[in-house]
């Protein structure tokens, strides 16, 4: 019996092979075998569901083929995709035109990385109990508080940040949103290690840092707007590739094949069976769910519904499968160390993933509000009851 391919267990009816539109990237990348992000962005294949001049307009076959036709060609888009996916949109819609003058283009050419400062010590699920403090000076903002789990925050040239400029509105209504440039002075970043040893995020200190009215984006007072905006990119785009992890890393086609070498069918219990049964089912319905987002930019196209299941899905899939790695590949592979040194690479591809899994229902909103944002926005299920808290901005009695 022919072992079937896990990749091709996955396919969703894609263009054909001899579509006219493949010879055309095939053309282009014959012309540009290693094409810098600038070369992509100029092609229009850096974001090419976006509009002109940035990109194609395209359609969802259209990114289809052009996604497939690169990750062929060996040729990847350039990492820390935070500004391409969830910054940029929100400076294309709220920025102002020398913003985007300004900006975009080195945020998508990946000149530009950019990080989010948004979560704090006390305000992470709850963001918007947020308490640093953005206070009028003039016509500038002096900003002071203290920002946590800052992925790319010591790579980063610009912070996307959330500060409270009205201490006396309600939690949602006094935030305003501003580009803050990460070697701003009084600006402080202290690193935080994840559990595999790797500087992944920061702890940055903001003691009076200086930002002008023109890093301001959007109206004062309307950035809770801005960050659902973001928060929506970034939830759509965490379930947007296969990857277990966000997207990222081996899938759960790579999973497939190395239960398949570890013999025949009959090596594996009943269970493993059956779960790798069940992890191929969701991985269906996520890629059925991801081909019906393509050439969208924006989450208000699809509704709130869209990003919040696939992410539900995507993390919880991603969990059970690196739990089911474990199983598979034995205690001998939660000992490897991720950086490939002496081992697999494949295997230790798996085992960075496995110490990071518990990340995946917390990180970017966690997996109760994901629920939340269900049951209640698209369902219509009463408010679940929220404990009374001390408004942000004000001491309590």
């Amino acid at each position: 019996m022919t072992t079937p391919d896990p990749t091709a267990l996955l396919q969703l009816r894609l263009p054909a092979e001899d579509d006219p539109r493949r010879a055309e990237v095939r053309r282009w990348l014959h012309e540009h075998p290693s094409p810098t992000g600038a070369d992509l962005l100029d092609a229009g294949y850096m974001v090419p569901h976006w509009a002109l001049p940035w990109g194609l307009d395209a359609s969802a076959s259209d990114l289809v083929i052009i996604n497939s036709e690169l990750e062929h060609a060996g040729v990847q888009r350039p990492d820390y995709k935070l500004a391409r996916d969830f910054v940029g949109p929100l400076i294309m819609a709220s920025g102002t035109g020398e913003q985007r003058d300004r900006y975009i283009r080195p945020m998508l050419t990946g000149e530009e990385i950019w990080c989010e400062l948004f979560s704090e010590p006390e305000a992470g699920s709850d963001l918007a109990s947020l308490t640093t403090r953005a206070t009028r000076d003039g016509d500038d903002y002096l900003i002071s508080g203290v920002k946590t789990w800052t992925s790319q925050g010591h790579l980063a040239t610009f912070g996307l940040l959330l500060a409270r400029t009205d201490p006396g509105a309600p939690k949602h209504r006094g935030i305003s949103c501003f580009i803050c440039p990460m070697d701003a002075a009084g600006l402080t970043l202290q690193p935080v290690y994840s559990m595999e040893g790797e500087h992944k995020w920061n702890l940055v200190y903001l003691d009076d840092v200086r930002l002008s009215g023109s890093d301001l984006v959007g109206a004062e007072n309307a950035g809770w707007q801005a960050a659902r905006q973001v928060l929506a990119n970034e939830r759509m785009s965490m379930s947007a590739e296969s990857g277990l992890a966000w997207g990222h890393g081996p899938s759960f086609a790579d999973l497939l094949r190395l239960a398949q070498s570890l013999g025949a069918a009959a090596a594996l219990s009943p269970g493993q069976r059956g779960r790798l049964a069940t992890g191929y089912a969701q991985a269906v319905a996520l890629q059925v769910m991801r081909m019906q987002a393509l050439g969208q930019v924006s989450h208000e196209q699809l509704g709130d519904v869209i990003p919040e299941v696939r992410r539900t899905l995507g993390d919880e899939h991603g969990q059970a499968m690196l739990e089911l790695w474990r199983d598979l590949y034995g205690p001998a592979g939660v000992a490897l160390h991720p950086d490939g040194r002496g081992h697999d690479p494949g295997a230790d591809e798996f085992a960075g993933l496995y110490f990071f899994a518990r990340a995946l229902t917390l990180g970017g909103g966690t997996s109760e509000i994901q629920r939340n944002v269900i049951a209640e926005r698209v369902l219509g299920l009463p408010r679940e009851p929220r404990p009374a808290a001390v408004q942000p901005g004000r001491e309590a009695r």
